[in-house]
């Protein structure tokens, strides 16, 4: 008997073009990255840091490499001691965070 869709997943007869970007950006602190990214050039690790307040090194350092795996940061390193890492929004990232302003707006909206 073949399995239902819901039991398989619910992707193979209807996938979803968004659910790459959504498992990325539904994680918590990702929109909070993503935002504070787009303004500045580029921030350092520690500044990351510095600015999300509550938020474990562990838990930083892996949402950056999944924003990297998903081509929405640039990381960048530089040769120099002490090593210098920068990371950034690429186009995907900035024009991501575009499209989330109306949705931030929406939000914020309703918690008033």
């Amino acid at each position: 008997m073949k399995k239902s869709n819901e039991a398989r997943g619910g992707d193979e007869d209807y996938p979803c073009p968004f659910r790459g970007v959504i498992d990325v950006i539904t994680k918590k602190w990702t929109c909070q990255i993503i935002a504070m990214l787009s303004e500045h050039e580029a921030l350092r690790y520690g500044e990351i840091m510095k600015k999300l307040k509550g938020i474990s090194p562990r838990t930083l350092s892996n949402r950056l490499k999944e924003l990297e795996s998903s081509a929405l940061i640039n990381r960048k390193s530089y040769a120099e001691i002490p090593p210098r890492v920068e990371y950034s929004l690429t186009k995907d990232g900035k024009e991501l965070r575009e499209l989330m302003r109306p949705m931030m707006q929406w939000a914020k909206s309703r918690s008033n």
